[in-house]
This record gives C-alpha cells, structure tokens and sequence, in this order.
C-alpha cells in the first residue's frame, strides 16, 4: 500500500517536474546579464569535464560526500549516526531515523559546492575575499559538475537507495531536488532576480502545465 501511495504522489508530482523545467529555463534566461559569474562557472565546469572523461573517476572522494550527506539530512531530522564508512568500492551510514529525504538527499543535495559556498562564507570573516570571486565561481562550477556527472554515473549502476524507496517516485524526487537547488542558488550567485520570484515562475509554470492537460482532457 505505501509503494501505491509513492507511485501515485510521484504521478501527481508530474507536472510540476515539468512547470519547475520551465521556471528554470526562464529564471536562467533572466539572468544572462551576469557574464562574468557564468564565464567562471561554466569554465570551472568544463575544467571538471576534461578530468572526469580523461583521468580515473575519484569514486572515493564521491562516496565521502555521498555518505555525509545521508549524516548531515539525518541530524537536520534530528537523528543520529551510529556508524559511517565510506572508500571507492562503496560506502554505508547507519542512522536512528529515516525518510526519503534522507535516503535520497546525495542525489539532488550537493555536497561539494555547499562546502564551497560556506568555505568563501568563512573565508570572508577574516579578510576581504572580493579579489577571489572569480576564482570561488571557478571552484563552485567544477564542484557542481562534480555533482551532476558523478551523480549520472552512480545512477547507471544498482543503487539500494533508489529500489528502496521505488523508481519513480526517487526519479521525481531526485529531480524536483536537483531543480529547486538551482532555482534557489541561481538568483542568490548571480545577484539577478530573486528567490521569490523564482518560486512565483515555478508556480504559473506548474499551472500552465495542469491548465493544457485539462483542456487536453
């Protein structure tokens, strides 16, 4: 009974999968002004490419992140963690509490680029860093590709997280995570629009799309 109730949320959730698409793609066009953040993120990004397609997978520098992500959403619902190990072959957390969010927050949650943030946040507690923005967006681009490449890679293989919690409902959940990530973070790096109003998009998208499949029906 509750592996029906995910596949039939995760069927509602459909079409806000596609409205939160839509809002992404208009939050990314508002904010085509702010050329020298995309110029650093997007080359920190390749830079990261060119790594991951020609030198070994750091399989175990992703597992470190993967497993302290299940640790860090375990305490945010006030669990606790008994044991963690992670190397490149695998790794596994075991917690005193679970839920979705906590089973499947590596997948949408990255943990390297948060890092990255709150290093440059630290960092300019002791000094003046605005010199090193250029290079904090060139890092932050390399990490964030860290993220979605290994993450793709990890999800061509067998993952215990995914068949536990149901394949679609962890495909809407992992994607809606992944866009809202980015419909936050956009707004908040590039100084262009808001957070509010990228909510608001991802509102009117959602309705445009129940709109057309009700007049479709």
């Amino acid at each position: 009974m509750q592996r029906f109730a995910k596949v039939a949320l995760a069927i509602s959730l459909l079409p806000l999968c596609i409205g939160s698409f839509h809002a992404l793609l208009r939050v990314l066009s508002e904010t085509r002004q702010a050329d020298t953040v995309w110029i650093a993120l997007l080359a920190g990004a390749a830079c990261w490419c060119v790594v991951y397609l020609l030198l070994p997978k750091p399989m175990w520098l992703y597992v470190v992140g993967h497993e302290l992500t299940h640790a860090i959403w375990t305490w945010l619902f006030g669990g606790r963690v008994k044991a963690l190990k992670a190397n490149a072959k695998g790794g596994h957390v075991v917690v005193t509490k679970t839920n979705f969010l906590i089973v499947l927050g590596p997948y949408f949650f990255p943990f390297y680029a948060v890092l990255t943030v709150l290093s440059f946040i630290m960092l300019q507690l002791f000094f003046d860093a605005r010199g090193y923005v250029a290079w904090f967006h060139l890092l932050l681009g390399a990490a964030y590709a860290f993220h979605v490449t290994l993450t793709l890679h990890t999800l061509n293989t067998h993952q215990s997280d995914i068949s536990q919690t149901g394949y679609l409902f962890s495909g809407v959940v992992i994607w809606l995570g992944n866009v809202g990530v980015l419909l936050v973070g956009v707004p908040l790096l590039t100084g262009e629009g808001s957070i509010i109003r990228a909510l608001s998009l991802c509102w009117i998208e959602t309705g445009r799309v129940l709109h057309r499949i009700s007049y479709g029906i």
